[in-house]
């Protein structure tokens, strides 16, 4: 299976909000905040396979000390693949 990880805001709204039903998060119940709030984060990284969006992450930072990885979400169909991993690998870098 192909992942391909980007650093792209370049996405739908619905797609975001897809990985957060299937997950059952509380955050999915405010799709305009929660899209704002990842848009506007200081990184935000997504996973795709081919063209579908399969996980995502964000990451709030002071730009000097701190950093904070609020959410890491991954597509229910995409659990236990590695692709968690690559996405905390691309922060890192």
């Amino acid at each position: 299976m192909t992942i391909e990880i980007k650093e792209t805001k370049d996405v739908k709204q619905n797609d975001i909000i897809d990985i957060y039903l299937a997950n059952h998060w509380s955050s999915a119940e405010k799709p305009d905040q929660l899209f704002k709030a990842l848009i506007n984060s200081h990184s935000f990284i997504t996973a795709w396979h081919h063209e579908r969006l399969v996980e995502l992450g964000n990451a709030l930072s002071d730009g000097y000390l701190v950093v904070y990885y609020p959410h890491l979400i991954i597509h229910p169909d995409y659990h236990r693949k590695g692709i968690g991993k690559q996405i905390l690998n691309k922060f890192q870098e």
